[in-house]
């Protein structure tokens, strides 16, 4: 019989409603060997590693949560190098890998219309040693920063506040940035593959999924294995940002095609990064590099 694990979050926004709708329902389930795995309150690395030793080829994990639930079973799955699926509900703010794989309800993983993709992750390394893989998305500069609103708890209060809350996350984030836009230079002078940037840039972002943020328009580089879009901004300009935001709702993310990516600061620096709403900050460091490797991700798409 196969296998199948839920991966969730017991401190998330949305918890409750994945305890009444996902977890107490094993009826859901029948046919498998159900199993759980509840993220705990430490590193992301060491939910990555605890949950990989329990996984073996053939089964089948289920994320129920946001986006860095996901990226902890995307992590999990390729680091165990198992040959396990992963599928994805959407429990979360902005859900941008449950948007990409097109599963908003466990009929969507379990329908006959669903097919199993090889998702190709972006690898992230700093220094030159790896950091993690992002199935959508990887930004740099403020927009990293940003993230760390929502683990604010008051913040995370508000946002528990009903099933459907992305808007009250949009005003946190508006909010913030008119607070903090202008407080410090966000990404330290630095060359884009070898070609000095803007100094006040303040962004770079590297998209792999259908969408960032939730409304901000991808592609479908998730199903190639070399390339994905990037690009970088002064998005600490107001103006700028309005045609960024305009351009990535109605047509799509503007960026360049690239097969990878280095940032090479002129001094060392402090940088901060996040891949689907995890971050962390980075100090003394001279380079990081955004590119696709040979892993690849079995997901259910619909």
């Amino acid at each position: 019989m196969k296998r199948l694990f839920i991966v969730y979050n017991p401190n998330s926004s949305k918890y409750c409603h994945v305890k009444t709708e996902i977890l107490d329902c094993p009826e859901n389930f029948k046919g498998f060997i159900l199993g759980k795995y509840a993220i705990k309150k430490t590193s992301f690395n060491k939910n990555v590693a605890d949950f990989s030793k329990f996984l073996a080829d053939g089964d089948l994990v289920l994320s129920a949560g946001g986006d860095a639930t996901a990226a902890i079973a995307a992590n999990a799955i390729i680091e165990s190098k198992k040959d396990a699926t992963l599928a994805v509900l959407p429990y979360g703010n902005f859900n941008d890998l449950a948007r990409t794989l097109n599963t908003f309800k466990l009929k969507d993983i379990f329908s006959k219309t669903a097919t199993t993709k090889k998702l190709h992750p972006l690898s992230v390394y700093v220094d030159g040693k790896f950091w993690r893989y992002a199935t959508c998305y990887t930004t740099i500069g403020m927009t990293a920063e940003a993230v760390e609103l929502f683990d604010d708890e008051n913040v995370r209060k508000q946002l528990q506040k009903g099933h459907k809350s992305s808007w009250r996350s949009y005003i946190h984030l508006m909010v913030w940035y008119f607070k903090n836009r202008h407080k410090k230079q966000f990404i330290p002078d630095f060359k884009l593959n070898g070609k000095p940037q803007h100094k006040k840039t303040s962004d770079y972002a590297a998209v792999n999924g259908y969408s960032m943020c939730r409304v901000m328009k991808g592609g479908r580089d998730y199903l190639e294995p070399k390339t994905f879009r990037s690009m970088t901004d002064r998005l600490t300009n107001f103006p700028r940002l309005f045609v960024l935001m305009v351009k990535s709702i109605l047509y799509r993310t503007p960026g360049k095609d690239t097969v990878g990516d280095i940032l090479e600061f002129d001094n060392l620096a402090t940088v901060e990064i996040q891949a689907e709403g995890e971050y962390e900050i980075f100090e003394n460091i001279k380079k990081i590099e955004i590119k696709k490797g040979d892993a690849c991700l079995k997901v259910i798409q619909n």
